[in-house]
């Protein structure tokens, strides 16, 4: 009896530490089972069935940053898995990557001069087919891009296209490549301090333009009041061109001629009726799918058309959405809204 006495203590002491070791093991388990904490916002609307063959049941808006100026002109960097886009009042573009959040990729992006007062940076960014960064500018009234390898940003650009006829843009907002490498951009005033008042504004219009690959700066549109953003269909046959104005809110559709030029001008959608307080945002920019169907960010958040026009739905985060990009091998749409940059899963 002794003998044993003297071990109760020990045997006590043994199983009080196996417990509390079986308890922190299943601690640690719960944590690694444990799935981040998802942020959404906003809705997913689905006006067709057919909604659900691209943003499946059950997605959510899904915030990745915030706490921006006005974010834009976000692009997906594939080899790396990243995301670049523009916060245009602060002159810089951020990089997203899972896991790391939102960090400083480039400053200056879009205003580079140290004599003029201060003017806003980026806004639609691409890569050429050389995987350059390009970046359509507004301070600098220019579409350039960045002379510096990504993994060592540094504001040095070429520029790519700064006048037309010897006039200077605007402020160049977005842009598309063709497979042939001709660039197709819009030229709004958003970029000018007084916009269209601006005394600096040495083009009457709002143009639309091609830029060859051997330098030639075409004009293709100076009809459109507000063209913003701008993309091919698959087959690169038709350009489509959102107009940004409330008063004539509406995305264009034209047919691309073997020369480039453009012709059959027509009314693709017209958001006009829903512009106001109820439905934040205008036409702006849009991106299309492989099978032509159209991710165009407008009033109301990001819609969902297909090639005739038929609307299957649309994204709302419940803020002026900007611009839309593809990422993850075409699995994810990446949305710049406000001061947000978020996610909505794909099929």
């Amino acid at each position: 009896m002794k003998k044993s006495n003297r071990l109760l203590p020990h045997i006590c002491l043994f199983a009080l530490i196996f417990t509390t070791a079986c308890h922190q093991q299943s601690t640690d388990d719960q944590q690694k089972d444990k799935k981040p904490t998802v942020r959404a916002i906003g809705k997913i609307e689905r006006f067709s069935p057919e909604m659900d063959n691209l943003v499946p049941a059950g997605a959510v808006i899904e915030v990745l940053a915030d706490g921006l100026d006005w974010s834009e002109g976000p692009v997906w960097v594939a080899n790396g898995e990243y995301l670049l886009f523009s916060d245009v009042p602060a002159n810089k573009v951020f990089k997203w990557k899972e896991g790391e959040g939102a960090k400083l990729f480039l400053s200056p992006s879009g205003f580079t001069s140290e004599t003029a007062p201060g003017g806003e940076g980026s806004n639609g960014l691409l890569f050429n087919a050389q995987g350059n960064l390009v970046l359509c500018q507004h301070g600098d009234r220019r579409v350039a891009w960045m002379n510096a390898p990504l993994d060592q940003p540094s504001p040095e650009f070429i520029t790519l296209a700064d006048k037309w006829n010897g006039k200077r843009f605007n402020s160049p907002n977005d842009a598309c490549y063709d497979r042939a490498g001709n660039l197709y951009f819009t030229d709004p005033p958003y970029g000018l301090p007084k916009q269209m008042d601006d005394p600096a504004k040495e083009i009457p219009f709002q143009g639309v333009y091609r830029l060859s690959k051997d330098g030639k700066v075409d004009l293709l549109v100076d009809s459109l009041s507000r063209p913003n953003g701008i993309a091919l269909s698959p087959d690169e046959k038709v350009l489509y061109i959102a107009n940004s104005d409330p008063d004539k809110a509406i995305w264009m559709a034209y047919d691309v001629m073997e020369n480039g030029q453009l012709a059959n001008g027509r009314v693709f959608y017209d958001a006009t009726a829903m512009v106001g307080d109820e439905h934040k945002g205008l036409p702006d920019g849009l991106k299309v799918d492989g099978n032509g169907n159209l991710f165009a960010t407008g009033p109301g958040g990001c819609w969902v058309f297909k090639p005739d026009g038929t609307v299957l739905g649309r994204i709302d985060t419940g803020e002026a959405t900007a611009n839309c990009a593809f990422g993850n091998g075409g699995k994810a749409l990446y949305l710049t809204a406000d001061m947000y940059v978020c996610r909505v899963t794909l099929h």
